[in-house]
């Protein structure tokens, strides 16, 4: 495994469009992931609630209840994805590509980061990808959620 060190690189020299490309492989990579954790919860709060109620009953579109999934899938993705980067910097889905979150320079970032780069990035995602699109006008090619946690992607040397 490779960890950074204070001395590594922290912007990747690669042309934008080519870093942009590899951030998006690696969200459709871990689309998977969090799909099968939304399907495990999915699961468990259909099972919950068919429990309580008549079996063919579903959990009414809008109501309480449905709310409470949606948050606890974003907790779950958020956590996912918080204790992949804690862990070596990366998630399933950037292996492939090398890519590795870092702080800026260069050395694990702390939680608090990861958290705040997961809510921007969320809002970055609600809103088209705005967030992410961002990295091709920006100088550094940084994202809305790598400005705001303060957090870099680099690409990791083979």
């Amino acid at each position: 495994m490779h960890t950074p060190t204070a001395t590594a690189a922290v912007i990747d020299t690669a042309r934008p469009a080519s870093l942009l490309l590899w951030r998006l492989l690696a969200l459709v990579y871990d689309f998977f992931p969090a799909l099968a954790l939304w399907m495990l919860l999915g699961a468990l709060f259909t099972a919950g609630y068919a429990f309580g109620h008549a079996a063919r009953d579903n959990i009414a579109p809008f109501s309480a209840l449905q709310w409470v999934l949606w948050a606890c899938c974003w907790a779950v993705t958020g956590l996912y994805a918080v204790e992949s980067w804690r862990r070596g910097g990366q998630t399933l889905g950037m292996r492939p590509w090398r890519l590795q979150v870092v702080g800026p320079d260069g050395t694990a970032p702390t939680r608090r980061q990861l958290w705040l780069r997961y809510a921007v990035g969320t809002l970055s995602v609600l809103l088209g990808g705005l967030g992410l699109w961002w990295a091709l006008i920006d100088r550094q090619r940084l994202t809305w959620y790598d400005r705001a946690s303060g957090t870099r992607l680099r690409r990791i040397p083979r």
